[in-house]
């Protein structure tokens, strides 16, 4: 397949185009139901289930851009830890409604699948030694991913970073939260679609330990059946550190599943209190890795809003819901 030619601001361009085309038909935006800045979820946000508000460490609803720098997005949890849009700045967040009551949504994508280079829309934070606002997952014990999915496009992507055309990425990745020594890709806490014996599966994918083995728990459900195109979904997964289990839901109902890895690959076995490495997490990725923009990898071709990430397990109650909360429409 011969490589795309142009310019990547042409590309880029080409790109935020067709996505705002598409983008328009979700309708008009709608104004965000909650206040601003980090904590502000705790004074004033309908859509936060007030049991999650204590332990509610990020959460992004892509309508609150930071003043200034609208290709940044402002966390509303209780750790202030903005991100970045990148490489699609302001142009990624578009009018879809999620969930009645939501406003706009972040599109990410794949720009350019014939050009290896690093130009996909992606969003999240990376730092090499550690995000210190995102310390409440330093040593914790749990952690929990969830919010509002829908695919858009072709995944998995092509894999830019090969020669052969029909090479396609062996993942999608949704949303996570980095282990301390990440180099972008590494995680403490992630949502994503994976390759688990030749078949794309919808994971919870986990690593208690910096530089240790990971564990994977995938739904026993066809991924297409979990994520049908054009179809906000809501999905969470749950991280216990300390006994080395996980878990899938999908619109509040808790999935079936089976873990990939046998024996204890979080090395929870032996006496003691287990627990997340006590590192402070490099960063979030949301929608692909490598959030510092350095490298293509794993990249989706899909909407989400009302991102959250807690530094605890929730129960299946509590993800029901939390789901219940948003899906159901108020008054």
């Amino acid at each position: 397949m011969p490589k795309h030619r142009g310019s990547a601001a042409t590309r880029v361009a080409a790109v935020a185009a067709a996505l705002a085309l598409t983008a328009l038909a979700a309708g008009p935006v709608q104004a965000a139901r909650a206040g601003d800045g980090p904590g502000a979820a705790g004074r004033d946000a309908p859509d936060v289930l007030p049991a999650v508000l204590p332990d509610l460490v990020a959460y992004y609803d892509f309508a609150h851009p930071v003043p200034g720098d609208p290709a940044r997005e402002r966390d509303r949890g209780r750790s202030g830890t903005d991100i970045d849009l990148v490489n699609g700045g302001a142009a990624m967040r578009v009018p879809d409604r999620a969930y009645p009551g939501a406003g706009t949504a972040l599109q990410t994508a794949q720009v350019s699948p014939g050009t290896a280079g690093n130009d996909d829309w992606k969003a999240g934070v990376h730092a090499p030694g550690g995000v210190p606002e995102l310390g409440a997952f330093n040593g914790a014990a749990a952690a929990t991913v969830m919010g509002w999915f829908k695919v858009t496009g072709d995944n998995p992507a092509p894999d830019s970073g090969t020669p052969a055309p029909d090479d396609r990425y062996n993942a999608v990745g949704l949303a996570g939260v980095l282990s301390g020594d990440s180099d972008g890709h590494g995680v403490r806490a992630l949502l994503e679609l994976i390759e688990v014996d030749g078949e794309l599966r919808l994971v919870a994918l986990g690593r208690r330990l910096d530089g240790g083995a990971s564990q994977t728990f995938a739904a026993a459900a066809d991924w297409r059946r979990l994520l049908p195109r054009d179809r906000w979904v809501f999905l969470a997964a749950t991280f216990d550190y300390t006994d080395g289990s996980m878990a899938l839901y999908r619109n509040g109902e808790r999935l079936d599943g089976f873990y990939t890895v046998p024996g204890d690959p979080w090395q929870v076995g032996g006496p003691g209190e287990h627990r997340a490495s006590p590192t402070d997490p490099a960063g979030i990725k949301i929608g692909g890795s490598f959030p510092q923009n350095t490298r293509e990898r794993n990249p989706c071709n899909c909407r989400m809003d009302g991102l959250m990430f807690l530094d605890r397990e929730l129960s299946p109650g509590q993800v029901r819901a939390q789901y219940r909360l948003m899906a159901w429409p108020r008054p």
